[in-house]
């Protein structure tokens, strides 16, 4: 299941945090990861209208925005780094990702995920 959810983020990132919480207990699920599973496919059904939606009119400016929250996860204390990117007023690329270490400030959490938004945006360039 998490792999078919997994595959549906490429086209929804409106899935992406959610569905990448479930793959990080894909080796030990719970039962309550068993229901947030399917909580999130039946929102998924509800939404089968939604996705990315590209207009041809529009500018040639790469765009990048980053955000992190400061140890939200409560079984390890970890930071969470988001960021998503537009060309013009076309959403092109989104990741949200569980960082390495335990940060012991929001500041430094911002400046992680400001590092690795840098890095894609680069990358993209």
């Amino acid at each position: 299941m998490i792999g078919s959810l997994l595959y549906l983020t490429a086209s929804r990132p409106d899935l992406c945090y959610s569905v990448g919480v479930c793959a990080r207990f894909q080796v030990d699920p719970k039962e309550s990861h068993l229901q947030a599973m399917k909580r999130i496919i039946k929102y998924v059904n509800g939404t089968l209208g939604y996705g990315l939606w590209y207009s041809m009119d529009t500018t040639t400016d790469l765009i990048g925005y980053s955000d992190a929250d400061w140890a939200r996860t409560i079984d390890n204390r970890k930071s969470t780094s988001g960021g998503c990117f537009y060309l013009g007023n076309n959403l092109v690329s989104w990741f949200s990702k569980k960082q390495n270490s335990i940060l012991l400030s929001t500041a430094e959490a911002e400046y992680i995920a400001a590092g690795s938004a840098s890095t894609q945006l680069l990358w993209m360039k």
